[in-house]
Order: C-alpha cells, then structure tokens, then sequence
C-alpha cells in the first residue's frame, strides 16, 4: 500500500527519541577525552572499559548543558534527580549496563513549536530529557548489509563508550495526518538547531552528534486507542527520518488491511532502498530492570544555578529566524535555504559587519558556497564574516566590480591576506584612471562602427558589445559605469 494510500485509511501517530551527543571535553563519567576520530581505543579509560574497582563521577558540564536544553525545551527542571542502571545485553558497553535516568530525569514536561516548509506550525509535546551516556561502537565484518546478522564477526570500539548524552522523548505525535513524516523530519531539525545555538554540541549528524529512533503506530481513528508501535533505530538524517516514517505508515497499513498484526520491534532503516527491516523484540520498560545507580548520589541543581543558565540562553533559532526575517525582508524561501545551509548565523555575522543584508546573503550563497564545494568544506571553514563584510566594502566603495570582487575572493581563501591585501597585491582596484579608460573608450569605438550606428539608432543594449573590448583592454578594472557614461558621450557628442 502507498503511503497516500495508508494515511486515508488510519491515523499515524509518531513519536520521537532523539539522542545528542554533548560537546564536554570529557566523557560523561570519566576523564576519558570526548573526541571524534581517534585510533580505536584509545580515548578509554579503566572507567570507560567497566573495570572492577572503577568508580563514576559525574561531569559537572554535561549537567550544565542537559539543563539548558531542557530550559530552551520549555520543561520543568527537577530539584533532585538520580542516575539508574539500565540492564540489558549491551555488546558494546563493557560493564552491561547503561548509566541513565529512569522514572527521575533531569527535566520534563516541555513542548517544541516546529514550522513547516509553508509556515505551518506544528507544537510536539515533549514528555522528558534525561541524561546518559553513549554505547561503543560495534562493526560487524562479513555477510551483505554490515549488520550483525549474517556477520562472521565483530570488532567493538569502546571510544564512544561513556560519551555524555541527553535524550529527549516525546509524547505521542497526533493529529499530523499526511504530514507525519514532514512533521517527524521537522522536529528533529528544530532540535539539531537548537543544540548548536546553545553551543552544547556541533550537532553534526553524520558525525553520529544527533540520531534519532522513529516510533510509528496506526490506529483506525483519532478516537481508537493507540496501536502497536514499531522503532526505527538510529537514523541519522532528515531526509531518512522522513522516508523511514512514510515506509513505517504504507508496511503497517498493508499488514493491518490483510489482518495481521504489528510486532512490537525494533528496525533497521536501509539508506539504499529507503525501507526497514525487523531488527529485535523491543523491550518495555519494566524488561530493563532499572535500579538507581548506588556509585552516584542524587542530582541537586541549585534554583540559583538553573535561573543563572535560564537568563543567559541565547536567542533560539525559531524567535532569530522571525526577527531576521522582519529585518532583513527576504522570502521564506530564501531564508529556509539559508538555514539549511547552515548560514544564518555567518551572514548574521557580516551584516553585524557593515554589509547589506542581500549583499551578505549573495555572497555566501553564491561565490563562497561554490568555493567551498570545491574544497569540500563548509563555507565558513574557508572565509570569515568579517572578510565577506571586508569584501563587500571594497564594492560598495567602487574599488571593486563582482567579476574582480571573485578574484579578490580567491585569494582569501588561498590564504594571501584580507580582502584589500589581496586586492593590492594584484593590482586588482577598478581603473581610476580616467585618461586610460577613455582610450579603451575610443579604441572599441572605433574597431566596431556598426555597433556604433546600432547605438546611435537607439538600440542602447548595443552597449554590451563594446563593454567586453573595453574589460578586456583594462584586464577587468574598468567601472562599468563610467565606461557606459564614456561611450554615449562619444557617440553622442
């Protein structure tokens, strides 16, 4: 059954866990470094390997972070909060159990306003983030799909194990209807936006920052209980998000109307095919055997502590995007592209700087997104806010046209100095020099009469053609301007 199909016929209700891995400088329980990309284990300690005698301690900034984002959450948070051990088979956690929260997380009870690509805003309802830590990491050699089944066997790196993490939970999504996979998509974007204006994580989901489990059910009415769920693992984009829920919606939809029932499971979400498959029964909550965590005492933020982080949380990306939109009068569109480009605050950045709004926006969107796909890097890794603003000065202030303004550019990013360094140093100004522009003037006058005659019939477009001959003899650096006021004079005169 198509996904159009299944959401005429049942009502989906989704639900989201999303995982943020925070950016301490260490794991959330031991002193092991919190780094991305290190040789498999080595950022491990006796703690991180479960060793016996070994003992947590808490990391006081990963609790500091799990109460911001549960403040930007709008949630409540707790006065006094405990760890628990979560018991089940973990391959990758050496000591086989997870530290988490259980029935005490640090904050609960908060809801997210998420906009749609039409405006369209829709409230999710969030039931609670809590703190835990991460899983190492499993790779399973051998078999077709690199997955455990059908594997000859596995190597586990523990460098992620004991990474800090909040998780937050949602309660059930419902009443989104056709959109509940563009609903699903949204929400987790929100969040990832969230994070990085709160400066808790980079948030960079193909890096394994955020993921998220997609829990889908169908039921036959709004009215009817909720259906079996399932629980899509681990997905790690915005684009799969939204296919694994519209897969998720037409597979259940197709088994309900053929009167089969839906397993309680979970899935694995395939890039390739955009489909899931069964992974393993999923557990209630009870299956887990929570205990509270007897190395670690209770957690007791300060009121003073959690209104001090309260008053000093930035503008979140939802109340900026409607402030800049006001100033800055672009479309929606152009300001959906800016955000998912990962541009708002950059361009923020230069026109703080002095540079027009549409200026900034033209040049980072344009020339410098070029660039820095070329070099296979996020635009603000090659060039700073201050240099587009710096750039932008030169044309605002006739030094530079866009065509010598590109130049300039290039050599910023190869590193040859600021924008007016680079533009000296290859003599790349605009001709100020009257008695050499007016010569170039004279010289594509008269190598073209028949353009000439054009102009003077009234065809004014004609002037393009002289305007090449003219950039060409002043390698680029004529005013264009000028040169145009100079040729109708000439003709003219």
């Amino acid at each position: 059954m198509k996904y159009e199909d299944a959401i005429k016929r049942y009502d989906p209700v989704i639900g989201i866990e999303v995982h943020v891995e925070l950016g301490t400088a260490t794991k959330m329980f031991d002193a092991a470094p919190n780094t991305f990309g290190g040789g498999p284990n080595t950022n491990i300690t006796p703690t991180s390997l479960g060793l016996p005698g070994s003992l947590p301690v808490v990391n006081e900034k990963g609790v500091e972070y799990a109460i911001k984002i549960g403040l930007a959450l709008g949630c409540e948070i707790a006065e006094t909060c405990r760890f628990a051990r979560k018991n089940y088979f973990y391959p990758d956690v050496p000591k086989d159990f997870q530290t988490s929260q259980s029935d005490e997380p640090i904050a609960a009870e908060g809801q997210v306003e998420v906009e749609l690509e039409d405006g369209t805003i829709v409230t999710v309802p969030v039931e609670r983030a809590h703190m835990e830590e991460d899983a190492g990491k499993n790779t399973h050699v051998g078999g077709a799909t690199g997955r455990i089944h059908g594997a000859d066997h596995s190597l586990v790196d523990y460098n992620r194990a004991g990474v800090p993490l909040v998780e937050i939970v949602t309660h059930p999504i419902t009443g989104t209807g056709e959109r509940a996979a563009e609903v699903a998509a949204a929400y987790v974007r929100t969040l990832r936006d969230i994070f990085r204006a709160l400066g808790v994580s980079e948030a960079r989901m193909e890096q394994g920052n955020v993921r998220a489990d997609v829990n889908v059910s169908l039921r036959e009415s709004p009215d009817a209980p909720l259906g079996t769920r399932t629980e899509t693992k681990n997905v790690n984009s915005f684009r799969s998000i939204e296919r694994a829920v519209r897969f998720e919606i037409a597979r259940q939809a197709t088994l309900l109307d053929a009167g089969e029932k839906i397993v309680q499971e979970t899935r694995h979400f395939h890039e390739e095919s955009g489909e899931t498959s069964s992974g393993r029964p999923k557990s209630d909550a009870d299956d887990y055997r929570y205990f509270p965590e007897p190395d670690l005492v209770p957690l007791q933020p300060s009121r003073e502590w959690v209104e001090q982080l309260r008053a000093a949380l930035p503008e979140l990306p939802a109340q900026k995007r409607r402030r800049l939109l006001g100033e800055w009068k672009f479309s929606d569109l152009e300001m959906r592209d800016i955000v998912n480009a990962g541009l708002l605050e950059a361009i923020e950045d230069t026109v703080t700087a002095g540079a027009k709004p549409s200026a900034a926006r033209k040049w980072w969107t344009g020339e410098v997104a070029r660039l820095a796909n070329q070099a296979e890097k996020h635009p603000t890794e090659i060039v700073t806010s201050g240099q587009v603003a710096g750039l932008v000065e030169l044309i605002d202030q006739g030094k530079l046209n866009d065509k010598l303004a590109k130049d300039v550019l290039s050599g910023v990013v190869a590193g040859e100095g600021e924008p007016a360094e680079v533009m000296n140093a290859r003599g790349l100004e605009i001709v100020e020099d009257t008695g050499a522009l007016e010569a170039a003037v004279d010289e594509a006058i008269a190598a073209n009469p028949d353009v000439v005659e054009k102009i003077r019939g009234g065809k004014m477009q004609a002037i393009g053609a002289l305007m090449g001959p003219i950039m060409k003899a002043t390698k680029g650096q004529a005013d264009a301007g000028k040169a145009k006021e100079l040729i109708l004079a000439r003709i003219n005169g």
